[in-house]
């Protein structure tokens, strides 16, 4: 085999190693965004449908402030069994990868290599122990007083990417473009 061949295939699979690393960590990553939605509803009710569809997410009202009319939900979000079954087999797939590449760059140590393939369980208990945390939702209520318009109220939520979706898909609320 071209002496060649071996070590560039070895910097490959480095360079795929350290992005299979990051991609792992990143599972965990915190995704917290802000919206903007509004409702043609007055204020009262509209809090409490969020108030009703929290609830049903297993959220509990952790903190309420009067003065800024914003309202603090508190849940635990469970990490995803597929998930972790996910992050390692794709750690099992990628140090098998480098230790075939490395047992052919060093024959005698195959086995020391192949042994590599064991730490793959250790990105599914990374992922199960970070992924299970407490999350928050910060929802905060103001009345719309802009000229003509036939909105009652804007609604600010702060919370995981994945929950603002789910909310939107859940209640008749409208983005906001400009306000």
């Amino acid at each position: 085999m071209n002496l060649a061949i071996i070590p560039s295939t070895l910097l490959l699979t480095l360079l795929l190693a350290v992005g299979l690393f990051f991609f792992i960590r990143a599972s965990v990553k915190d995704r917290t965004e802000q919206v903007k939605l509004i409702s043609e509803q007055p204020e009262e009710s509209i809090l409490q449908q969020l108030q009703e569809y929290f609830a049903q997410r297993a959220y509990r009202v952790a903190k309420v402030d009067d003065r800024e009319n914003q309202v603090t939900f508190e849940g635990v979000v469970s990490p995803s069994l597929f998930l972790a079954v996910f992050l390692t087999l794709l750690a099992a797939a990628g140090t098998l990868c480098l230790a075939l590449v490395l047992s052919m760059l060093i024959p005698d140590r195959t086995l020391i290599f192949l042994c590599l393939v064991l730490l793959a369980p250790l990105a599914g208990v990374f992922y199960w122990q970070k992924a299970g945390r407490k999350e928050q939702v910060c929802l905060k209520v103001e009345k719309i007083t802009q000229g003509n318009t036939p909105y009652a109220s804007l609604i600010i939520v702060t919370g995981h990417r994945d929950e603002l979706a789910e909310l939107q898909k859940s209640l008749p609320l409208k983005v906001s473009e400009g306000i």
